[in-house]
């Protein structure tokens, strides 16, 4: 099925880290345009309740996207209920903010595991199910990080820029297959991920802003988008001026999140405690 104004109406969709955050925006967005809805999240117990709060087919599931059964258990429930899938949005997503060299061991390898790594294996297994009925959409949330590296987020921007680069050649791959990929790359949102941290020279967006581009790139398929809009053809701007204005403007457009912090990591601890230290939330 190509594209059209109606979609998602009548698809399946299956979001990670969707029980709460961008994730539950995204889920409440696309169930209110009449698609079927299932919500993927850690917390499973999260997600049937998170579901049940929601209109029409929508059901909850728990999912652990660092586990490859895990992963591969959620999308063979969501085609048990529905007999399909046509997109599979990768929104979980987790992030520690501070001076690079006071991260600890276990916070680097939980964001590569969950935001890197569970991109991948979403990916992995996804498309070749959609390959085979020869129509799919795979919609990843990255973040505007994927272009950007804002101080303090050095793992987590690496993490994102991994996520365009594999999905950039994932898509070369794909390419006639009929296997739409999208990245969306939204600035900071105003989620428990973003506790305590700056949204720079941009206005702070909410879940809902993001959930609107998800269902817009659902409907209209495209590679790159970001949120807002004209962030993307900023970046591209500056990115072609010299190194010393470059940096500059850099600068003053992308937040210091170690000033941000000025060394007080209360605004986080709560976050970072469950989603970080003892995992059970994502995004």
């Amino acid at each position: 099925m190509g594209p059209s104004k109606r979609a998602p109406a009548g698809q399946v969709v299956a979001v990670t880290g969707a029980a709460q955050g961008i994730g539950l925006a995204i889920a409440t967005e696309l169930a209110a345009a009449g698609a079927r809805v299932a919500i993927g999240d850690l917390d499973g117990t999260a997600a049937a309740a998170a579901a049940a709060q929601l209109p029409g087919e929508v059901a909850g599931f728990a999912l652990d996207v660092t586990d490859e059964q895990s992963f591969t258990r959620f999308l063979d429930a969501v085609e048990t209920r529905w007999h399909t899938m046509d997109v599979l949005v990768n929104n979980a997503g987790v992030m520690w903010v501070g001076p690079f060299d006071e991260e600890p061991e276990h916070a680097t390898r939980r964001q590569l595991e969950v935001n890197l790594h569970g991109v991948i294996r979403g990916v992995r297994l996804a498309a070749p199910r959609m390959r085979a009925r020869g129509h799919g959409h795979i919609v990843t949330v990255a973040s505007a990080a994927s272009k950007l590296a804002p101080p303090g987020e050095a793992t987590y921007a690496a993490t994102k820029h991994g996520v365009l680069g594999y999905l950039t050649a994932v898509r070369a791959e794909l390419r006639g297959t009929g296997v739409r990929l999208s990245v969306v790359m939204p600035t900071v949102v105003d989620t428990a991920l973003a506790a305590g941290t700056s949204s720079g020279a941009v206005a702070l967006l909410t879940p809902a802003e993001v959930a609107v581009t998800v269902r817009a790139v659902i409907a209209r398929p495209r590679f790159e988008t970001t949120v807002p809009r004209y962030v993307g053809p900023l970046v591209r701007a500056v990115g072609i001026l010299p190194d010393t204005l470059r940096t500059a403007i850099l600068r003053r457009m992308v937040p210091d999140q170690v000033a941000a912090l000025h060394g007080d990591r209360s605004a986080r601890h709560a976050y970072e405690t469950t989603a970080i230290d003892q995992p059970g939330a994502e995004k």
